[in-house]
């Protein structure tokens, strides 16, 4: 009997030890990851007197705190987007060095223990961190109540709980009407186990159709911003031209702007080469009134210096741009553009490969509730290198994602400026990120890139057991990605052959085409 007990005290020993260690490695990764987060928030948002160094020492720490909690929600961003790599990364240590003492810490037990957290900070900072910190710093205090900071923590409370009983009760009417086999007083009474996850299945749908929209134009726009940012080869580009032109131009634009300075009221055309012999060319001495393209009242003046700031900017970047080495130049471009398109083709490859293994029936639906153990078999058919790549790949879909999304034009106004951006935007923006972080595991199990389980409650998440969502999703998925990147890589040559094809049946039927007078830009050099 004895030496029974010595075995379950031992045993409960270890389970309590196995636990405050897993606790005490999540700490850490959390406090990690809010420093990092810290450090990000704080170079976007805004330092502005009304803000944060306002005289009302209440108004001072109402913004304090709205930042600690937009804070914590940007770390669970972060560390929902680090949940599958770190996942992937474990199996694959465990598989290498089975018997290390170093990675005994590594276990299924902290893998899963991780999706749980990172599953309840989403929730939490979805639903309530994130609108108290709005609804926080809107808040002044209730009428004809002291003021102070206790006042608009109350207010913030009760109309966050008016916001909390309006949105339920919006999910109890949709699960209502999806699922009316459901719908009865049990289930309505049923909050933490039945609304809740409804609810969350919904925002998680919505960031998974986010993603759908913003990663393929996210493949698009990372090709336009390696081309500005990394130099061309000098036989795809000639930088010394092209520097030579808008040289050219900003001198142009020069005279332009100063003899528009000058007479007040048009500009000439073509370009004089000189002041003094630059006449004013009259309205009058066209037909058409709208065959001269003139700007009056001083808006001459501006377009033609918004012009030169552009062309000196650009002037400026192509000189520096002259100034690199022949051998980065040369190499850097053509690796970034190669490595790019291997990228986007070996995701539209797999999301193939998915899609028909799914109609076959080779591949089961991403929908899983089963217990993971690590270290048993590597889950790529290419061992290491192939985990390696899908981490490369699911980084990268995050990645284009959010170039996708900040480029698209309804983002342009709460896009994060650096140093410059207002405390209601970073709440927003940190929603945005916080819905696209926690649909990033959903979307790579989805799409095939990774055969890792959705642990804890992301694998049990209904909407993922639905064969038509998914294999539509995935053929969706593959055909924008296609034709985003064939439309880019066409575009140029689709318009030079149209206007080739005009220029053809103008020079046949020159009676039947009408004649266009060229109309006189500002500052384009022929």
């Amino acid at each position: 009997m004895d030496e029974i007990e010595d075995e379950t005290t031992d045993l409960r020993e270890q389970i309590f030890h196995n636990n405050v260690r897993e606790q005490i490695i999540f700490l850490l990764l959390f406090i990690l990851l809010y420093l990092a987060s810290f450090a990000l928030l704080g170079r976007f948002k805004r330092k502005g007197r009304e803000d944060y160094y306002s005289t009302d020492e209440d108004e001072v720490m109402v913004y304090r705190i709205s930042t600690w909690l937009c804070t914590f929600s940007l770390a669970v961003s972060i560390g929902a987007v680090l949940l599958l790599p770190f996942s992937i990364i474990s199996n694959e240590v465990l598989i290498l060095y089975p018997k290390s003492y170093y990675v005994k810490w590594l276990n299924s037990s902290l893998v899963q223990g991780l999706w749980n957290y990172v599953f309840l900070f989403s929730n939490l900072s979805l639903f309530v961190l994130l609108p108290f910190a709005y609804l926080f710093t809107e808040s002044e205090g209730f009428f004809g109540h002291r003021k102070g900071l206790m006042a608009r923590v109350q207010e913030t409370f009760i109309v966050l709980a008016l916001h909390a009983m309006a949105v339920i009760g919006i999910t109890c009417v949709i699960s209502a009407l999806i699922d009316k086999d459901k719908s009865s007083i049990q289930t309505l009474l049923n909050l933490w186990s039945y609304h809740l996850p409804f609810l969350y299945s919904c925002i998680s749908f919505l960031g998974v159709v986010m993603l759908l929209v913003c990663t393929p134009l996210g493949f698009v726009r990372l090709f336009d911003i390696v081309g500005q940012y990394l130099i061309k080869p000098q036989f795809l580009h000639d930088i010394d031209e092209e520097y030579h032109a808008y040289a050219l131009e900003e001198e142009c634009l020069r005279r332009r702007l100063k003899h528009a300075q000058v007479t007040g009221k048009s500009y000439m055309s073509p370009a004089p080469m000189s002041l003094d012999q630059a006449k004013p060319i009259l309205q009058d001495e066209y037909e058409t009134p709208g065959e001269l393209f003139r700007l009056r009242n001083g808006k001459l003046q501006s377009a033609l210096g918004l012009r030169l700031t552009e062309v000196e900017l650009k002037r400026r970047l192509l000189d520096k741009q002259r100034q690199t080495s022949s051998l980065r130049r040369n190499v850097l471009y053509p690796v970034a553009m190669i490595l790019l398109i291997g990228l986007t083709g070996i995701t539209v490859f797999m999301v193939l490969t998915n899609t028909v293994e799914l109609l076959v029936g080779i591949k089961a639906l991403p929908l899983s509730s089963r217990q993971f153990t690590l270290g048993i078999t590597s889950l790529s058919m290419l061992g290491p290198f192939g985990a390696f790549l899908e981490i490369v790949l699911i980084l990268y879909l995050i990645a284009t994602s959010s170039i996708g999304l900040y480029s698209s034009p309804p983002m342009s106004r709460i896009r994060p400026r650096t140093k410059s951006t207002p405390f209601n935007l970073v709440i927003a923006n940190c929603a945005l990120i916080l819905i696209l972080s926690s649909a990033l595991p959903l979307l790579s199990k989805i799409l095939g890139i990774t055969n890792f389980d959705l642990l804890g409650d992301f694998g049990s998440i209904e909407w993922l057991g639905n064969f038509q969502i998914v294999f539509i999703y995935n053929l969706v998925f593959a055909t924008a990605a296609t034709l985003c990147i064939a439309n880019n890589f066409t575009a140029r040559v689709r318009r030079e052959l149209y206007a080739r094809i005009l220029t053809f049946f103008e020079n046949l039927h020159p009676t039947s085409v009408p004649s266009r007078t060229p109309r006189p830009s500002l500052g384009k050099i022929d």
